[in-house]
């Protein structure tokens, strides 16, 4: 692929003492041709303390589970990945460091750079396989709407103004950040996809997500959990499941 005359910003979260997983970003990226930069991920398990956007018991009520450090340390770094976003004032591809590119991925990203006006955030990769609505096919590039949680931040395309928007619903930490990007009640954002996705994953265990499944929030502590956020819908301004 040669270099696209198109302003765009490619950042890669990664811890920096993750030597190896960057040594294979470095080679993966060979691919493209490109500039990009390494993001240094906030490592969650050296915080001295949560950061002020999260509040561990109002966490616990509305979700039945506290975020694990790594998670927030996660989500920590997407944030300052659309700041940086904000900042550079251009479309900014951000993507985690177990990713594997499709042949077709530069491609992909050329046609979207070309192409500005059918999309504010693009999904490039997804953890589980949903259903789709095909919108429209651009240079052989599918873009579709999920329909259903994909999950998954590995890699996605995103423009200033969706940046801004994350950020500012971001003031409370309280769920992964992939699945505050899925969360469209909160911040009222519909984001598309390219399928095929032109981004895998590795399947290594993160460095900066330790999440595992959790058991399903059951019983009492659900009711109570429902109750806390119906509670949260009256008296809070922005509250954080909104109906």
């Amino acid at each position: 692929m040669t270099a696209t005359p198109l302003p765009l910003q490619i950042l890669v979260i990664s811890l920096r003492r993750s030597l190896d997983r960057r040594a294979k970003v470095e080679q993966e990226m060979q691919q493209i041709s490109l500039p990009w930069s390494f993001l240094d991920a906030v490592d969650g398990s050296a915080l001295q303390s949560p950061p002020s956007e999260y509040k561990a018991l109002k966490v616990n009520l509305l979700q039945g589970y506290e975020l694990t450090a790594n998670e927030i340390g996660c989500y920590l770094s997407h944030k300052e990945a659309w700041k940086r976003c904000v900042e550079k004032n251009i479309p900014t591809l951000i993507l985690e460091d177990d990713f594997v590119l499709a042949p077709e991925f530069g491609h992909v990203i050329q046609t979207l750079l070309s192409n500005l006006d059918p999309w504010s955030f693009v999904r490039l990769q997804g953890l589980y396989e949903v259903p789709y609505q095909e919108l429209s096919t651009i240079d052989d590039v599918r873009l579709v709407k999920n329909i259903g949680d994909a999950v998954g931040a590995t890699a996605y395309l995103l423009k200033p103004e969706i940046a801004r928007t994350l950020i500012h619903e971001s003031s409370d930490i309280y769920e992964p950040a992939d699945h505050f990007l899925e969360h469209q009640k909160k911040h009222d954002l519909e984001f598309l996809a390219v399928r095929p996705y032109p981004v895998d994953i590795t399947r290594a265990k993160s460095t900066i997500d330790d999440r595992h499944e959790r058991a399903p929030v059951q019983g009492l502590r659900k009711r109570l959990r429902s109750v806390a956020r119906a509670l949260d819908r009256v008296f809070s301004k922005r509250p954080w499941f909104p109906r």
